[in-house]
C-alpha cells in the first residue's frame, strides 16, 4: 500500500498506517482571543513518536477550561512558552482529554502495542527526572507538563502524541465519547478530595462542591459520594440542580439566590462593612444548614471559581476544615478575611492535576461503576470552537462535553445520559 496523504475526520487508514498529514484544530498567536476566533481547522503534518512516545489515533476528545485559557493567550502564552524551550511549531493543538487507538510506537515502548484501545492521562513528564526517581511527588517536579496545554500535540486532532506513561486501557463498558472525558477532571477531583492529609474526604461529612454540574464539579460530587461523604452542589438553575442530584448530591443551592459574590468589599475592615458582608454570607451558610442540618459546615469546600466565591468558601468551611482549589475560572483575585482562616484554624490548599495514585484510584472507581463519565453532550469535530465558546460563556450542557473525531458517525451526538456508566442509584 502506498503512503496515505490525508483523510477526513472520521476516516481511518488500516491500523498502523500513518498518513503524512492530518486535520487539527489549532491556535496561533495572531488569532488569540475567544474560542470562535481562536480555534481553526488546519491541515498539519502528523507528528512521529520518538523514544518512549506513542502516536494515538484520537477517536474522541474531551473539553476542559484550559483550552480556553490557551485560546486567549493568558494567563499563559502557550506557544511563546514552548518556543522559549526550543520547540519550533508556530501553532498549538489544544486538548487534554482523549480516548483512541495506539497507531504507532516509538523506540523502547513495550507497555502498549499498535491496535490497543487507550485513555490518555493529562500529565507528561521526564521519566528520567531525578526528583521522581527518588520517590518525589510527580505533581511537584519541574519536568511535569500539562499535556495539550504546555505541549504541542493535544487531543483536538486526528492523531495526538503522548508518552507511554500517559496511557491506560479503555474501560470496556464505556463508549468512545464516554472514555474521552473523565481523565483530567477525574484525577483532579480525586487529588483534591483524597490527597491532602489529614483533610481528606470522610464518610458522613459534608463536602461543598462549587459548579456542581460543570466539568469538574460532576466528578467532585461522585468522588465524594463514593467515599461515603455528603456532597452539596452549588448550581445555576433547576436543570443543573437535577443533574447534580442524579449524580449523588444530597441537595443543591442556586447561587442566583444570593448577591454577595466577588472579592471582599473595601470596607471589610470596618465594623459596619463586616456586618453587611456577614449578613449576606450567613444567609448562604443557612442554606447549607437547610440541607445538611442545623449548624453543619462543610469539612471540605471543593473550589475552582476563585474570585467570585473564595471569600464565602473560607467563611462557611468548618473549623479545622479545608478549602481546596484547582483553578480560578471566575478570576484570580482570591480575597478572603484572614480572621476566619486563623481563628478557626482552617486550611486553604492549592491542588493541581493528579499523579499515579490518583489515576489508579480513578480507574478503579470507573471500572467499579462508582464514578461515571458524567457525559452531558457530544459534538462533532467541526463543533470544537462553538462548544468551547459555550463553555467559556457558561452555556455548556450539564456534565462533560466530548467531540467525536475518529469515531465520528459511529456514535450519537447531542445530549447524553449523565448517569451512563454508573451503577444503580
Amino acid at each position: 500500500m502506498g503512503q496515505i496523504d490525508l483523510l477526513a475526520p472520521g476516516e481511518l487508514p488500516p491500523v498502523g498506517v500513518v498518513p503524512r498529514r492530518m486535520h487539527a484544530t489549532t491556535l496561533r498567536r495572531e488569532r488569540y482571543g475567544e474560542p470562535l476566533q481562536a480555534f481553526q481547522d488546519e491541515v498539519v503534518p502528523v507528528p512521529r513518536p520518538g523514544p518512549g512516545e506513542v502516536l494515538v489515533a484520537v477517536m474522541a476528545a474531551g473539553l476542559n477550561f484550559n483550552a480556553i485559557w490557551a485560546a486567549r493567550g493568558h494567563p499563559v502564552d502557550v506557544i511563546a512558552l514552548r518556543q522559549a524551550r526550543g520547540e519550533v511549531e508556530p501553532f498549538h493543538v489544544p486538548g487534554s482529554d482523549a480516548a483512541g487507538i495506539v497507531w504507532a510506537c516509538g523506540e523502547g515502548v513495550t507497555d502498549v502495542a499498535v491496535g490497543d484501545e487507550v485513555v490518555v492521562a493529562p500529565g507528561r513528564w521526564d521519566p528520567q527526572d531525578a526528583w521522581i526517581r527518588r520517590g518525589g511527588d510527580l505533581m511537584r517536579t519541574t519536568s511535569l507538563k500539562a499535556w495539550g496545554f504546555e505541549t504541542t500535540w493535544g487531543s483536538f486532532a486526528q492523531y495526538c502524541l503522548v508518552q507511554v506513561e500517559q496511557l491506560t486501557a479503555r474501560p470496556p463498558h464505556l463508549s468512545w465519547a464516554e472514555s474521552a472525558v473523565f481523565s483530567l477532571c477525574g484525577v483532579t477531583a480525586v487529588r483534591m478530595l483524597h490527597h491532602w492529609q489529614p483533610n481528606v474526604v470522610r464518610p458522613g461529612e459534608v463536602v461543598l462542591v462549587w459548579g456542581g454540574a460543570g466539568g469538574l464539579g460532576v466528578y467532585g460530587i461522585q468522588v465524594a459520594r463514593a467515599a461515603g461523604a455528603l456532597p452539596i452542589a452549588i448550581v445555576s438553575g433547576p436543570e443543573r440542580a437535577a443533574a447534580c442530584r442524579a449524580l449523588g448530591a444530597i441537595g443543591t443551592i442556586d447561587r442566583g439566590d444570593f448577591a454577595h459574590w466577588g472579592p471582599l468589599p473595601e470596607d471589610i475592615n470596618e465594623p459596619a462593612g463586616l456586618r453587611r458582608w456577614l449578613k449576606a454570607a450567613s444567609a448562604f451558610g443557612r442554606a447549607i444548614w437547610e440541607i445538611g442540618g442545623e449548624g453543619v459546615q462543610p469539612g471540605i469546600v471543593f473550589e475552582h471559581p476563585g474570585q467570585q466565591t473564595m471569600p464565602t468558601s473560607i467563611f462557611v468551611c468548618r473549623p479545622g476544615g479545608m478549602v481546596v482549589t484547582c483553578a480560578g475560572t471566575s478570576g484570580y483575585l482570591g480575597s478572603y478575611d484572614l480572621r476566619f482562616l486563623w481563628m478557626k484554624e482552617k486550611r486553604l490548599q492549592g491542588s493541581h492535576g493528579g499523579g499515579p495514585f490518583e489515576a489508579e484510584l480513578l480507574d478503579a472507581l470507573v471500572r467499579q461503576r462508582k464514578v461515571g463519565p458524567a457525559l452531558g453532550w457530544v459534538g462533532d469535530y467541526e463543533d470544537i470552537g462553538a462548544l468551547h465558546a459555550a463553555l467559556a460563556e457558561g452555556r455548556a450542557a450539564p456534565g462533560k462535553t466530548a467531540v467525536l473525531i475518529g469515531a465520528r458517525g459511529s456514535e450519537p451526538t447531542g445530549p447524553h445520559d449523565l448517569r451512563a456508566g454508573l451503577g444503580p442509584a
